[in-house]
């Protein structure tokens, strides 16, 4: 038995940012941030939360996989930018769409974070705990942005994705995931210091900071690895891949990991110019638009591949 995705759902703020808008607030300009990222616009949350975007990319991959709110066993949300501390952003979608009783809880990988919940599913459904799953990646990244630092604040967009997957014949075929702690400031955002009786002093909460040249050769090295391991591991000749759907941080990244591969860009579809780098849920919410507009037919062999804060990257070989 393995898992495959039976459903998919996505869900984006209102608003859109343009770089122009952005032009407006930072020294920048279109041209400056579309020629390095490939980044045209992208959507910023006003009254959406976390949570709300989580609850109804949810919905939507409910109702793609034909599954009702009390099937579900499992619901594991991957996101760096929670509204709660507790309780989780797992439990509060359960709430949300009436999941009577499930397992649930968050996790934190950063940009990686849904391949990373996508595999945790695997290993619970494979481990026969649960025969069904509900992976959400999910990210209001826009309130940790400085937007006085234009080497970020072009960068993020707010967003979530999501899908259903359960035990069937085929699905999963290899995975492979890595993480870096030695490279860990490379990309932070630090969280609330200690703040107590015996520390009273206000101290401001930092936000996101980046070294941007370390991030991309690092992505570009360690993505075309990954994605070889997992070809390697089940066999796969990269001839037989239809699509590879990787993180959506910046359109030079994938080009140059299309490059290293030796395939074609056309297989490499990607939004980021309309959402931007949506972190955690960008793999969801372009594998979504991917499913919606038929890109995607059953027996396509497919590769996931995320990498951010951590350092983290993977990759996951499918079958549609």
């Amino acid at each position: 038995m393995a898992t495959r995705i039976i459903g998919t759902g996505s869900a984006l703020p209102k608003t859109i940012v343009t770089n122009d808008d952005l032009a407006k607030v930072v020294e920048t300009s279109d041209e400056w941030i579309s020629s390095r990222t490939g980044i045209r616009a992208r959507r910023i949350a006003k009254d959406e939360t976390t949570v709300s975007l989580a609850a109804e990319a949810a919905r939507n991959a409910l109702k793609s996989s034909h599954k009702h709110p009390e099937e579900i066993q499992l619901v594991i949300a991957a996101t760096c930018s929670p509204d709660y501390f507790f309780p989780s952003t797992a439990c509060c979608v359960m709430k949300e769409l009436g999941i009577p009783e499930a397992a649930a809880f968050d996790l934190s990988a950063a940009c990686s974070g849904f391949l990373f919940a996508l595999n945790t599913a695997h290993a619970y459904l494979e481990s026969g705990m649960y025969q069904n799953a509900l992976i959400i990646g999910t990210e209001t990244i826009s309130k940790l942005i400085d937007w006085e630092d234009r080497g970020t604040c072009v960068l993020f967009g707010d967003g979530a994705g999501a899908a259903v997957v359960e035990k069937d014949s085929t699905g999963l075929l290899s995975v492979v995931q890595h993480a870096d702690g030695g490279k860990s400031q490379v990309l932070t955002c630090r969280n609330r210091t200690v703040r107590n009786m015996l520390v009273p002093e206000e101290l401001p909460q930092d936000y996101i900071t980046m070294e941007g040249q370390e991030v991309f050769k690092f992505a570009v090295k360690k993505v075309p690895e990954c994605i070889r391991q997992v070809l390697e591991q089940s066999g796969t000749g990269i001839e037989e891949v239809k699509y590879f759907v990787l993180h959506q941080a910046n359109s030079r990244i994938i080009q140059s990991v299309a490059k290293r591969l030796g395939a074609g860009e056309d297989k490499f579809p990607m939004n980021l110019q309309s959402t931007g780098n949506t972190s955690a849920a960008s793999i969801p919410l372009l594998l979504d638009e991917m499913n919606q507009r038929g890109m995607l037919e059953r027996g396509d062999k497919i590769i996931l591949s995320g990498f951010g804060a951590g350092l983290t990257w993977g990759a996951d070989l499918l079958v549609w």
